[in-house]
């Protein structure tokens, strides 16, 4: 198994720097905005994003949607998967939704969390962030609004998102071969 750094530590402050800084451009004030980590890595991402944008003196409702049983694989798998935490403490109706997740991949989450979503009311607007986007690997046609890194990658590779609030001890992207 080979491992190639993607981002490390720096680079990655830096990329979610980028990315707070577009999000503040496009919703300036943030009124009638929420942010929506998706479960189960998604959030520790979404609460990265959370800190900096406070520490820019931006406050913006952060939750966390989780979207097990509205993926179109639940009933296929040979072990049930398991549910993580949905957490929206507010409405969504009439808001502008970021979504956050940590790699956009063949695009069956970003697909289910929508259908998730749904049941906390209709957004205005939804939008996707991603740290990684693996480009050349959807399934379905969902694209990013912001994007961290875009990174070619092929079925026999898998980007793996090391942050220090998932227990990692320092913030890495990796893209690793499989074989």
């Amino acid at each position: 198994m080979q491992k190639k750094l993607i981002l490390d530590s720096k680079q990655l402050d830096i990329t979610l720097s980028r990315l707070c800084q577009q999000l503040i451009e496009n919703h300036s004030d943030f009124k009638d905005c929420v942010l929506l980590g998706l479960q189960p890595r998604g959030i520790f991402l979404a609460e990265l994003i959370h800190h900096k944008l406070k520490s820019l003196k931006v406050n913006v409702p952060l939750g966390y949607l989780d979207a097990t049983f509205h993926r179109d694989d639940f009933r296929r798998r040979d072990t049930p998967a398991k549910a993580s935490e949905t957490r929206v403490p507010f409405a969504i109706e009439g808001k502008n939704v970021v979504l956050i997740d940590d790699v956009l991949f063949t695009g069956r989450t970003v697909r289910a969390a929508l259908d998730a979503m749904i049941s906390f009311g209709r957004p205005a607007k939804v939008e996707l962030l991603v740290l990684v986007d693996r480009k050349a690997t959807r399934d379905l046609p969902i694209a990013a609004d912001y994007v961290g890194k875009y990174v070619d990658t092929h079925d026999a590779q898998r980007v793996l998102v090391e942050l220090e609030a998932n227990g990692n001890k320092k913030n890495k992207i990796w893209l690793i071969n499989k074989e």
